[in-house]
């Protein structure tokens, strides 16, 4: 790939980040907790712990994620610069949504890190948003674009729940 190329690809991911994950999973949370009320709770060590890690792990698969658009793809996530490529290695050999069910998983982690309710049910909202847009929009678009690979690789890998065995 060339030098100038690659680096509009890495510049475009880092736009996408910011303007998705970093949105939805940073300043999203952030907003919801301050109109519908902060929680004052003090979150006991147990939750702040598994909330943490599970921030930590959720932020290693955006990072993969973001990495094989470069590398694996040739584009972004962004209709507006789509991968050349379909991306079936590193964690989307597991699950087919993996940038959604990281995000989701952040803000998740969130709830149980600051023990704020109000954002499990963010995340619960973002799935099934998230869920619906795959479903009706992206997975049609991705078959059209790469025909029979996609359809096999949809029927290998799940969308959302990594399967026991499944690689």
């Amino acid at each position: 790939m060339q030098r100038g190329r690659r680096r509009a690809l890495v510049l475009g991911n880092i736009l996408f980040f910011l303007a998705g994950p970093c949105l939805e999973a940073g300043v999203g949370p952030y907003l919801l907790v301050a109109v519908a009320g902060r929680d004052d709770t003090d979150p006991t060590t147990g939750p702040r712990v598994c909330g943490a890690l599970l921030i930590a792990a959720a932020l290693g698969v955006l990072l993969d994620v973001f990495v094989r658009f470069v590398r694996d793809g040739a584009g972004t996530p962004s209709p507006a610069a789509p991968t050349t490529f379909l991306i079936s290695g590193g964690v989307y050999r597991f699950i087919r949504n993996p940038m959604y069910a990281a995000t989701a998983s952040i803000v998740f982690g969130e709830a149980l890190f600051f023990s704020q309710p109000i954002l499990f049910l963010a995340a619960a909202v973002y799935v099934v948003t998230t869920a619906s847009l795959a479903h009706f929009v992206e997975e049609p678009r991705l078959a059209r674009r790469f025909g029979s690979s996609y359809e096999d690789y949809r029927r290998a890998v799940p969308g959302w729940v990594p399967r026991p065995g499944v690689r």
